[in-house]
């Protein structure tokens, strides 16, 4: 099982997502990923750095780690940007990259309101997703569904590309891996202490989960512990950065 993290995008400070990346890398963790919001949900008077630009930014900022989106949003982009942005960073990234892909939901709505952005109903941003997850495989870009009902569950079982739960339990996870359309991986907070973070990891490696990524922690230490504490191997440390060799 690989572990990753988000960065701390929520925020206008580029240089502390490109640092979280390189501190990421040299830990040995497996990916670092990045959310689409347009402000951290809820509080729409706090900024939020745009997906694709940081993202490149952090390709050139590393060599090793995976990097990836969690999701990239069909509807607040035309559908061909989108497909386009991802396949810009695949250019630049090649295989370290994952595009994780997603429909949003009613939580999302108010980012769509507030800028006077369309927000389509569920079967034309299922439509959407299919296009775009067409156009991207295609291409021979890994590929991951944000998981949650049952259209979207189905788009990414019909394509064999993963699904990725956020905060589910590792039962729900065990089912989906059980029903062998599609490997799964799992994201969502990392607990306060070593101990409870690890029993996650062992409750999801024994679940099937391909990967766990943990919300942006308070120390990338933390995650490291946890990973030894649980028997996960991560990588070799990348020994700093392109951009400091």
């Amino acid at each position: 099982m690989r572990i990753g993290v988000t960065l701390p995008t929520l925020s206008a400070d580029a240089e502390a997502a490109l640092q979280a990346a390189r501190v990421a890398e040299e830990a040995g963790l497996h990916g670092v990923f990045s959310f689409d919001h347009l402000w951290p949900l809820g509080h729409p008077e706090r900024p939020s750095l745009s997906v694709y630009p940081i993202l490149g930014a952090v390709a050139s900022s590393t060599a090793r780690i995976r990097v990836g989106t969690l999701v990239a949003r069909v509807g607040l982009l035309p559908d061909e940007v989108v497909a386009a942005s991802i396949a810009s960073l695949h250019s630049i990234l090649g295989d370290r990259l994952i595009a994780g892909l997603g429909t949003g939901d009613e939580a999302s709505e108010p980012e769509h309101e507030r800028n006077g952005l369309p927000y389509l109903g569920l079967a034309a941003r299922v439509q959407s997703l299919g296009a775009i997850l067409e156009h991207l495989t295609r291409r021979g870009i890994e590929c991951w569904i944000g998981a949650g009902n049952a259209a979207t569950n189905e788009v990414a079982r019909e394509a064999g590309v993963t699904l990725n739960f956020w905060d589910v339990a590792a039962e729900r996870i065990a089912r989906e891996v059980a029903a062998g359309s599609a490997p799964v991986t799992w994201a969502g907070p990392l607990p306060k202490g070593v101990d409870a973070a690890a029993e996650v990891l062992v409750a999801m490696r024994e679940a099937g989960a391909t990967w766990v990524v943990w919300g942006w922690p308070s120390s990338v230490g933390l995650v490291t512990a946890a990973a030894a504490k649980a028997g996960i191997e991560l990588g070799e440390p990348s020994g700093g950065s392109r951009a400091r060799e």
